[in-house]
């Protein structure tokens, strides 16, 4: 979409159907859709040829990333629930939380070779 003329008073002037676009372009955007995606779907949108195979394809593939992100962070998840089962929480100085934390970012460090 461009972006419309502008008043006297310096605000953007819209007609009904491009407020009509940037909702849908808005309800793509809260489902996760990408900003390429976004424009895929809006074109299939005004294409009154299009194929709904083409916006199944781009639904399921939003799918496929929402339950890629949902696993990673079970998996934060689990590994933060670990860490707290771990750590007693009294006064003491030591934490298991930030000895892990501590001991894989030294494993991610670069080690010299011998």
């Amino acid at each position: 979409m461009r972006p419309s003329g502008r008043k006297d008073n310096g605000y953007r002037d819209y007609s009904e159907r491009d407020v009509h676009l940037l909702r849908f372009v808005q309800r793509a955007r809260a489902l996760g859709f990408s900003v390429a995606d976004c424009r895929e779907l809006l074109a299939l949108y005004l294409d009154p040829q299009r194929s709904a195979a083409e916006v199944k394809r781009l639904a399921l593939a939003r799918i496929r990333e929402i339950e890629r992100r949902i696993r990673e962070l079970e998996a934060m998840k689990r590994a933060l629930e670990h860490l707290a089962e771990k750590c007693h929480g009294e006064d003491r100085p030591d934490c298991p939380i930030l000895e892990d934390l501590a001991a894989e970012e030294e494993a991610a460090e670069p080690r010299a070779v011998a």
